[in-house]
């Protein structure tokens, strides 16, 4: 069992593989709006008619959102788009960055959003997600090692 400090016993985020409905709420201007649930493994945005997403006036592949093996949503942006971790300046040409609840990315005119339930976002709970760990608070439960538990679906 947890120990309990003051009261509190800490948690995990830590969820099943792929659990808490990760999507992505899509919209432009006030009349386009739609949801993106993300079930496969690769998912890749863009104007191309073989993009699993596509938006009108993004370029052909525009960005690519895997999902690994760790149970995390990695986006990665092939072309202009502003991000919460990395500008359009940053100095090592990385463009890429983890998604959690509320990471919102551009393309275009569109405006992405990513959402999943907290319980599955693997953060800290309840808003504590940096810091604090280890110095104030107790370390959360390690993550499961989804491979080898045989949760993730093999690529075609």
């Amino acid at each position: 069992m947890a120990e309990r400090l003051h009261g509190y016993a800490p948690t995990t985020t830590h969820a099943d593989w792929g659990a808490g409905d990760p999507h992505l709420l899509i919209s432009r201007h006030d009349e386009d709006r739609s949801v993106h649930h993300l079930a496969d493994m690769k998912v890749t945005i863009g104007s191309d008619a073989g993009c699993t997403l596509q938006l009108e006036g993004a370029a052909p592949l525009h960005a690519t959102i895997v999902h690994d093996e760790r149970d995390e949503f990695v986006l990665t942006m092939h072309a202009p788009g502003t991000m919460n971790a990395n500008d359009l300046d940053a100095k090592d040409g990385a463009r890429t960055e983890t998604l959690r609840t509320g990471a919102r990315f551009t393309i275009g005119e569109w405006t992405l959003v990513f959402s999943r339930d907290e319980f599955a976002d693997h953060g800290r709970p309840y808003g504590g997600r940096e810091g604090g760990e280890g110095t104030h608070q107790h370390r959360q439960n390690e993550r499961p090692d989804y491979p080898s538990t045989g949760a993730i679906p093999t690529q075609k």
